[in-house]
């Protein structure tokens, strides 16, 4: 959904409770941070690793929410801000594991929340026309040396 004025639109998408680790997920984060997002999807198509499928599919739903919401297309947007931050443990005191000296640790079962906000390029942006008053204003003021 868009947000901020009209100048600056953002859309994103969330995916809370991811079933693997925000450690793992966050090198797929830095690794389409800033691209575009035909770009950051090819890239995460080819990378092997648990992360990647779920956050190409997030990518894709932010895409889709700008094209809904804004009417934006897809090679006109760019991955503005990308986060991988984590989640509660799943199941945290039902299962556990022999620890050292003869005591009991829990299997800690982690998750991660995502986040990805999508921003349209500045070179993509249609310029704004000035009124006549605005012009008018910025021609008759005085310019200070």
């Amino acid at each position: 959904m868009p947000r901020g004025d009209g100048e600056s639109q953002e859309y994103r998408a969330i995916h809370r409770y991811a079933p693997f680790s925000a450690r793992k997920a966050k090198p797929m984060v830095d690794l389409i941070r800033g691209k575009t997002v035909d770009a950051a999807i090819e890239e995460l198509l080819f990378v092997n690793r648990r992360a990647a499928p779920a956050l190409r599919k997030l990518l894709e739903s932010a895409v889709a929410n700008a094209g809904q919401v804004g009417g934006v297309q897809a090679k006109d947007l760019f991955v503005k801000s990308c986060c991988a931050n984590e989640g509660p443990l799943k199941q945290r005191r039902k299962r556990f594991r022999p620890g050292p000296r003869g005591r009991a640790m829990p299997i800690l079962k982690r998750s991660a929340h995502l986040e990805v906000v999508l921003g349209v390029r500045e070179d993509k942006k249609p310029a704004r026309r000035r009124s006549a008053k605005a012009k008018a204003a910025t021609a008759s003021a005085p310019k200070a040396e």
